[in-house]
This record gives C-alpha cells, sequence and structure tokens, in this order.
C-alpha cells in the first residue's frame, strides 16, 4: 500500500507520534546481532554526512532522530517536532519541538541544535535545501520558524523524509566543543541508543538510552557486524552467532527458508536498481547513440534474473522512481529481446559489437551485475566488470568519477520529484548530464502548486527519461532478510518500503 502522501500530510498539517515512554516500561535486557552486507563506513552516524542513499539510516535510526521521519505511522511523522503547521501561502513552516527531549549527554535539545544542524548539513540536496530557505528564526527554545524564498510544495518531502538527513539534530554545543573531528569519532545524537564503539569497516556496538523520549528500547545492546561475504553471513544466522542477516539471495536465500529455525523477510524497498549509462554525455562515446542504450537494455532478461538473485521477490519496472511514491509513473519493463538489441546495435553502426568500457556494480551486488555484464556481452557491448568497496563507490558515483555504465541502486524515500532530483537535473547528487527538456520541466514543477498539473509534468519527466532511453532501470529491489530464532520483533516490517530494522526501540528478543 502506498505511504501517506506528503500531500496529505500538509493538508493535515500536523500528525502526532507516539506518547512518551510511561516510567513503568521493564528495562532493556539483551543483545541483538545484525550481519550486515557492508563495510561499516564511521561518517554513517553522522547526520551531516547523508548521501542521497538510504545507507546511512541504517545506523542514524538508532543513534539519532530527527524533526520528522518515516515512521509506522506515516512517510513525514512528527518525531522530534510534536506538530508542525504551514502558513497559507506555503511560506512559512513552524515547528513545534517535543518537551523535555534529552541528548546522550544530558544536553536538552533545543531549537538552536535544530538551527544549527540544519545549517551544518551538507549531505545530498544540501544546496537545494539552503537555495530554497530564506531564513530560519528562532521563536523560543521549542519553536522554530522556516521562511521560504518563495512556495515549495517538496520541502517537507526533502526535510522530513529520508530524501535528505537535514532534519535529523545533533547537538550544538558538543559538536562545537570537541569539533567536527571529534563529534565523528563519539558521535552523540537523540535516538534510541547510544554508541559504545565503532571498531571502523568491522563493528558498531550501541547501548539502550532509557531516556529516549518516544519509549525505553527493549533490548539493551545492539551490535553491527560487517560480513560482506553472503555465505559468512548465512552460516553465522544459522549458527547463531547473528540474529538478522541482511542481503541473502538465490540460493543461499532458498536454504535459508528451508532451514528449520530461520525465516525470510523480504521487502519491496525504495531502492531502484538502474545502469547509469555515464558516457552518454561524451560526443565520441558509442553510449551517445540512443540505439545503443535501447539495445543494452533488451539485451537483459530481468524475469530470469530476478528469479536468480531475488526469488521473484524485486519489482520488474521501466521507470527510476519507484511506484510506491507519490506522483509515479507505472512503466513496463524492457522486454527481453537478444534480436532486436543486436539490430539496433548494427544500426548505429555495431555490427560486429563494440567496447562498452567499465561496468562498475555497486556492492554487494556483485552477482546480479555480473549476470548483466554476461547479458551485454552475449549482445556485442563488451564490457569489463569492477567492483569497489561500498562507501568508495557511493563517493566516486557521486563525484563523476565513474566512466562507462554503473549498475547501482538509491533507496532514499521521497517522491518523484526528489528521486529525479538525484539523478537527472542540475545540481543532482548522482546527475552525470541533463536533458534540457527534463530541466525545464522540473523547474516548472517545483514552482507549480496545483497537484494535479504537477503530476503531470512529472509524468512528461518520467516518459521523457524512459522514451529516450537515458537510464535502463532494472527492478525495485526486493531486499531480502534473515532472521533468526531468538527475534521476536525485527522491525523489518514496521515502516513501509524501508529495507532495515527500525524503529530500533520496537526491536524484542523472545523471553
Amino acid at each position: 500500500m502506498r505511504s501517506l502522501a506528503l500531500s496529505v500530510l500538509l493538508a493535515l498539517g500536523a500528525l502526532f507520534a507516539a506518547t512518551p515512554a510511561a516510567a513503568a516500561d521493564p528495562a532493556p535486557a539483551g543483545q541483538m546481532i545484525w550481519a550486515v552486507h557492508f563495510t561499516l563506513a564511521p561518517r554513517w552516524l553522522d547526520p551531516a554526512e547523508s548521501e542521497g542513499t538510504i545507507t546511512p539510516f541504517l545506523t542514524l535510526y538508532a543513534v539519532h532522530d530527527a524533526l520528522l521521519k518515516p515512521m509506522p505511522a506515516g512517510a513525514a511523522t512528527p518525531c522530534l517536532a510534536e506538530s508542525w503547521s504551514q502558513s497559507p501561502d506555503g511560506l512559512l513552516y513552524n515547528f513545534v519541538l517535543r518537551n523535555g527531549v534529552r541528548f546522550h549527554n544530558g544536553e536538552t535539545l533545543t531549537a538552536e541544535d535544530v538551527k544549527f544542524s540544519f545549517e551544518r548539513y551538507r549531505g545530498a540536496n544540501a544546496q537545494l535545501l539552503k537555495d530554497k530557505v530564506k531564513e530560519i528564526r528562532i521563536l523560543d527554545p521549542r519553536h522554530i520558524q522556516f521562511r521560504l524564498k518563495e512556495p515549495w510544495p517538496d520541502f517537507i518531502t526533502y526535510y522530513g523524509t529520508t530524501a535528505t538527513s537535514a532534519g535529523w539534530v545533533v547537538p550544538k554545543k558538543y559538536v562545537e566543543k570537541v569539533g567536527e573531528e571529534g563529534f565523528k569519532k563519539a558521535p552523540v545524537g537523540a535516538g534510541p541508543y547510544r554508541v559504545v564503539s565503532v571498531n571502523p569497516g568491522i563493528e558498531m556496538v550501541l547501548e539502550a538510552f532509557e531516556g529516549y523520549w518516544r519509549t525505553v528500547p527493549h533490548v539493551k545492546r545492539l551490535v553491527f557486524r560487517s560480513l560482506p561475504d553472503e555465505t559468512t553471513r548465512a552460516a553465522a544466522l544459522k549458527r547463531g552467532d547473528v540474529d538478522i542477516a541482511y542481503f541473502l539471495n538465490g540460493a543461499i536465500a532458498e536454504d535459508t527458508r528451508r532451514t528449520p529455525g530461520l525465516r525470510l523477510m523480504a521487502v519491496r524497498s525504495n531502492a531502484l536498481f538502474f545502469l547509469d549509462f555515464r558516457d552518454q554525455w561524451d560526443p565520441a562515446s558509442p553510449w551517445r547513440d540512443q540505439r545503443v542504450r535501447q539495445a543494452a537494455s533488451l539485451a537483459i532478461d530481468r524475469t530470469a534474473l530476478n528469479a536468480a538473485e531475488q526469488l521473484g521477490f524485486a519489482g520488474l519496472t521501466g521507470n527510476i522512481v519507484p511506484r510506491s511514491m507519490e506522483f509515479a509513473l507505472p512503466i513496463d519493463p524492457d522486454p527481453y529481446d537478444p534480436a532486436r538489441a543486436k539490430r539496433l546495435l548494427a544500426e548505429a553502426g555495431h555490427r560486429q559489437g563494440f567496447d562498452g568500457g567499465e561496468l562498475t556494480i555497486a556492492p554487494p551486488y556483485e552477482g546480479a551485475g555480473e549476470a548483466i555484464a554476461n547479458y551485454l556481452v552475449a549482445a556485442g557491448i563488451r564490457v569489463k566488470m569492477r567492483t569497489m568497496e561500498r562507501a568508495a563507490f557511493f563517493t566516486a558515483w557521486r563525484e563523476g568519477k565513474l566512466k562507462g555504465v554503473v549498475f547501482g541502486g538509491l533507496g532514499p524515500s521521497g517522491n518523484a520529484a526528489s528521486r529525479i532530483q538525484l539523478l537527472a537535473v542540475k545540481g543532482g547528487a548522482y546527475t552525470a548530464g541533463v536533458v534540457p527538456e527534463v530541466q525545464d520541466l522540473f523547474e516548472r514543477q517545483s514552482r507549480e502548486l496545483d497537484r494535479r498539473k504537477r503530476e503531470e509534468l512529472l509524468h512528461q519527466i518520467q516518459r521523457l527519461l524512459h522514451d529516450r532511453s537515458i537510464f535502463a532501470p532494472i527492478w525495485e529491489n526486493g531486499f531480502i532478510r534473515g532472521v533468526g530464532p531468538r527475534v521476536a520483533e525485527p522491525a523489518l516490517a514496521l515502516i513501509p518500503f524501508h529495507p532495515y530494522s527500525a524503529p530500533y526501540e520496537d526491536v524484542r528478543l523472545k523471553p
């Protein structure tokens, strides 16, 4: 079911989150361990560093909190803000902060921290947000007001969902005291868990913060353990060394499903995987020709790939915007047609095929990436596979250092506009080039307050990107998780379309 549309949230004005913890809540107990499918980067403990992917929120949901964020109640649920409102002219957004919220170091969270965190934010879409905001006024310690330069219907989309982490709040006094490097080494937040230790790249250990406003966490200690090898993760789950294992695929996932005491939980997340033809913007590259890009898409058997890698849980699509998002246009995936792919290559002057350069694969999706490389080679597009460490991959992709073709996925929440912003317009974190018509339509929709007209403009953009084969969408990720026998509530299905456990204060072990 589609998340509650942000337009509905705007119409309602204010939503209230769960009630504060009762004094009689039992003390947290026990330890839960997650086997994470990539190398853990310490920067994902800092809300200022969000990179336009869902990855950092694996840890942000534990250590930090936001004014608004996706929760079981909706896409932009009030959390640190107990309520918010918008002025009739669309220029003012007022937030009332929850009373008595404290950071892990005991400091009271105030409007000063909110303003400081917004101004400190330097992650994906930071410039877009700051260009739209004219002024931030602190009315008193519990009231803060954002004044926009002009009405912008997507302010809450960017500020109150995982489209950015600009609304996640850190303690101003502490950051100024220890400095940026000191904060990275010992982050302090207002979330349900505090940091105990970080072994960079290997393990993070967190402990319950019993002063968390929403509820006292059930589990005393959380451990995130980096186990990049899928076989190792599955074996650790079978032995009981870990309680939840992320990213199990194909035969390993099927074997896990057949193992007594273990269960699979798959989610159709907002992470949409696609081929990004980075070299199409180079006039001298064969990828410049739309027929070549279309041939690459037609060469891939998505149905077989889905069955082999994701047990059929992925959602095949022809759009870079997930169907679950507001303003998404459903577009069928390109069919598997290798004969037509070869004809298109011949028409483009590549009857004998051509060297397509590197195919850089987002880790740990090397299995799917290798299959895609084989499909391309079979059609006559000779590519060389390249793999990287996950944090380095996203940095290189975002900084425009990857050439050839990228097979990757982006999974933050938001709507069609925020997803298009990441990929296809000026200033987008992962934009390699811009179609002028797309840029014009995007700018028009960003100023359009009529929802129906705005949807029409966004649908035009999505159709344009598809018809010109700017990208080759593969699937909406069917993210498979394995859950062990000690877990009563893994919190893997509480927030719609979220791939990781959350809210962490809701995870529970069996008695």
